[in-house]
């Protein structure tokens, strides 16, 4: 119960925090419209000659647009780079001293954010969905128990693996120039861009040997019915180790880049 206690009090300070500079996160939200909007239209466009593209049709595209922005206010994670600040500027420290683990503050602490920013964005979910009911047609939705446990553990994969990232500020100054490369394979991989089925076999392939398909590509397409039965329990499998990987390196990590941390900066 302890425990309880202290991610409440953690969840509940930095939900406090997030509400009251909402502001930033109506900003980001304004730049995710741009995808929404214009993407759907572009697919649109495109299958109105060929009917289909990678197995999507024109409703399918849409659907897959819209879930895809709905399901990453919750998912991704970008924690790593408020991370990396506080131990470049010394702020750090604080976390050496707190009665609990690092892991679990950032966690709740990033839950936080997740949440309020996936609520400021269902509205505009909302109008976009029925902007485009004229798209839909056919498409529909599954929501089953292998979707809600691969939304939650995307969000876990992608949490871990920015953590894990976050850790090599205890090494370098020069981490952000890191964290802005790895935007490159995230945006390609995850299905954020475009569907990874729209990629040719090989490139699919090899996307669902990396992690980014596993945050919000897998659950996007168990939602719209694209992946279901076994195929879904093996992204559940994936899913799972790619947490317990990047948990682990981050606990190397940590533990190798706390000798390295002076406790005053870098």
């Amino acid at each position: 119960m302890t425990a309880i206690r202290k991610w409440r009090a953690v969840f509940g300070i930095y939900f406090q925090d997030g509400l009251a500079y909402r502001a930033s996160g109506l900003i980001w939200i304004i730049t995710d419209l741009v995808t929404a909007v214009t993407m759907p239209l572009v697919w649109a466009k495109a299958t109105s000659n060929t009917g289909m593209i990678g197995g999507f049709s024109r409703s399918d595209f849409v659907l897959y647009y819209l879930c895809q922005l709905l399901l990453g206010s919750f998912i991704t994670s970008h924690i790593m780079w408020e991370v990396a600040m506080e131990i470049k500027e010394g702020q750090f420290s604080t976390q050496l001293v707190r009665p609990m683990s690092f892991y679990q503050f950032t966690f709740f602490r990033n839950l936080s954010w997740r949440i309020i920013r996936t609520g400021l964005f269902f509205p505009f979910f909302l109008i976009l969905l029925w902007a485009y009911r004229g798209y839909l047609g056919e498409a529909h939705v599954t929501v089953g128990w292998t979707f809600w446990a691969s939304v939650i553990m995307g969000h876990l994969v992608s949490f871990t693996f920015v953590t894990m990232m976050a850790m090599l500020a205890l090494f370098t100054q020069e981490v952000m120039s890191i964290f802005e490369l790895y935007y490159v394979p995230m945006l390609f991989l995850s299905g954020q861009l475009f569907p990874i089925a729209v990629l040719p076999d090989w490139a699919t392939a090899l996307a669902k040997w990396f992690p980014f398909y596993y945050t919000t590509g897998a659950p996007t397409e168990i939602l719209i019915g694209r992946v279901s039965g076994d195929a879904a329990l093996h992204v559940l499998g994936m899913q799972a180790g790619w947490i317990v990987f990047c948990f682990l390196m981050a606990k190397v990590l940590w533990a190798k880049g706390l000798k390295h941390y002076t406790g005053v900066g870098m």
